[in-house]
């Protein structure tokens, strides 16, 4: 395989593979130059390195059996909305989130370009994942977070994993922030979603998609936090038809909590560029981010695609969240849910079609948040040890 790291803003080429951002200060990105596939899109054996002749890497890679995630038809919500939904779940994966299509490219690439350590600001699920793939290529791994702001669950992975995590007594923004400063000193390998390399494992998301159905959706819709995902997976979209395996493309939808929506935002706006939201806030902890690092990306996605973005209240999240779990068994943490969210509010401002197929990923799994479940649904009920207090409450 042939590639190169390419800056989105000044087309810069890099031969350079350690490095994040352009001097001109914009994105960098792989471009694929020259392949042989050596894939088919026949549904069977469906994990991240089947599709490893499009992703940049020339070592035996760090992998834990990520990808393969289901692709659930939901019937309930999909009569609800008025078209064919589907649900590809995330949480499947190894560490419960998507992260690690990302990490298994993105710590292969740490132990080629010989570092010895990895570090990482998180929301959460990046750390979990991260601690992982870390432990399992025997590279030190090192986590900010916002104090007292990240889920539990995620947290006691990446402990449990062996990360040396330390608390902020600030936000997301600020996190990564002070680990790009703390990477650049120390000479450790980034792995949040600005790193290139990291996307593109993310992108095989969308090759799931069309290998799992036989075809492209209408539409994807998927939560946006930092945004590398919904870049990453059209990304992945366009790849497959530059190299003749699709002949269409699908519209890139991005979901955003109203309380941390630059990206929707700026689409409403037109603009090509975002406002940063300086305190976000939303109870949906992974999508809890103001100044996305991968926004320009983002919102060339959506434009390019013909896409668009929505906003929607904790609410929203919150009974997605629900009726996801109640009438499809499908779990999910609230960000997740947050996709269904959108697609409703798109079926509500009338922007879906009764004969789309429309695909929502969920991207991490129920118990990455147990706190959150405990105030969506309350505390199990307590009673007496006798057959009369259960027939009661019964």
């Amino acid at each position: 395989m042939e590639y190169s790291l390419v800056c989105i803003e000044c087309g810069r080429e890099y031969e350079r593979e350690d490095v994040y951002t352009c001097e001109c200060g914009g994105l960098l990105e792989v471009r694929i130059d020259d392949t042989e596939i050596d894939f088919r899109l026949d549904g069977k054996e469906l994990r991240v390195w089947k599709y490893g002749c499009l992703l940049p890497v020339k070592i035996e890679p760090i992998s834990l059996k990520e990808g393969g995630t289901p692709l659930y038809e939901c019937d309930r919500i999909g009569k609800e909305v008025g078209c064919k939904v589907f649900v590809k779940h995330e949480g499947a994966n190894p560490s419960g989130s998507f992260k690690d299509r990302g990490m298994t490219v993105g710590v292969t690439k740490a132990i080629e370009l010989g570092k010895s350590a990895v570090a990482c600001a998180s929301t959460g699920n990046t750390s979990a994942s991260m601690a992982m793939y870390a432990a399992k290529a025997g590279l030190m791994a090192y986590v900010l977070l916002p104090a007292g702001k990240v889920a539990l669950g995620k947290v006691a992975q990446a402990l449990m994993h062996g990360a040396k995590v330390i608390g902020i007594k600030g936000n997301f923004d600020q996190a990564l922030a002070l680990v790009r400063q703390i990477c650049a000193m120390q000479g450790f390998y980034l792995l949040n979603s600005v790193n290139p390399f990291r996307l593109e494992g993310q992108k095989t998301i969308a090759y799931e998609i069309v290998d799992e159905l036989g075809f492209v959706p209408d539409k994807v819709v998927l939560p946006v936090g930092n945004a590398g995902n919904i870049s990453a997976i059209w990304k992945g979209f366009k790849e497959l038809k530059r190299f003749g395996l699709i002949d269409s493309l699908p519209k890139m939808i991005g979901v955003q909590a109203e309380g941390a929506n630059p990206i929707y935002k700026a689409v409403k706006e037109k603009k090509d560029d975002i406002e940063p939201v300086l305190n976000p806030e939303t109870i949906a902890t992974a999508i809890r981010i103001g100044q996305p690092v991968n926004a320009r990306k983002a919102l060339r996605a959506i434009y390019e695609s013909k896409g668009t973005a929505v906003q929607v209240s904790d609410e929203d999240i919150t009974k997605a969240q629900k009726d996801l779990a109640s009438k499809e068994g499908i779990g999910v943490e609230p960000a997740s849910a947050a996709s269904i969210a959108g697609l409703r509010k798109l079926a509500e401002n009338g922007e879906i079609e009764r004969d789309e197929t429309v695909v929502c990923i969920t991207t991490g799994h129920l118990l990455k948040d147990p706190e959150a479940v405990l105030r969506a649904c309350g505390k199990p009920i307590e009673v007496e040890p006798s057959v009369e207090a259960i027939l009661k409450v019964l």
